[in-house]
């Protein structure tokens, strides 16, 4: 099932510029193409829009500590709960957090590295509002995260 994923504005990287109503087509665990609603629209007709206020962009590596929660389980879905869909090896650092981060699809790091929305690659997106708080985690394609 395809998903196009449109928000205010789009960043292929959080310094490019912005695609004003721009929107992420997502097949499976990838990027199918991103570029302006209207466009995508007509590239994959029948597909489901959903449609988020705020900035969409890619997802953010966690470069700290995992929050601080009841279980690993949920330790890395707090750290889904920023917009972050990586976290570096070195706090995933029990054999049950790196279990739990693969069970969700979040990748362990081994450094931290620049994120990108890029065609073909791994679908890990987020969706921040104007203060920077973090609406929605797309992770491998999946949504995992929406604030309410």
């Amino acid at each position: 099932m395809l998903t196009i994923h449109a928000a205010d504005e789009v960043r292929r990287a959080w310094d490019a510029d912005p695609v004003k109503d721009g929107a992420v087509a997502v097949e499976g665990t990838r990027v199918a193409a991103v570029g302006p609603l209207a466009e995508l629209e007509r590239r994959f007709p029948g597909a489901r829009v959903r449609r988020w206020p705020g900035v969409l962009g890619p997802a953010r590596v966690h470069k700290g500590p995992l929050p601080q929660a009841p279980s690993p389980r949920e330790r890395v879905h707090e750290v889904l709960k920023l917009g972050a869909t990586a976290v570096l090896a070195r706090y995933a650092d029990s054999a049950a957090l790196r279990e739990a981060a693969v069970r969700n699809d979040v990748v362990v790091l081994p450094d931290a590295r620049a994120t990108a929305v890029l065609e073909g690659e791994r679908a890990d997106l987020a969706v921040f509002d104007g203060t920077g708080a973090c609406l929605v985690t797309v992770c491998a394609g999946r949504l995992v995260h929406r604030r309410r």
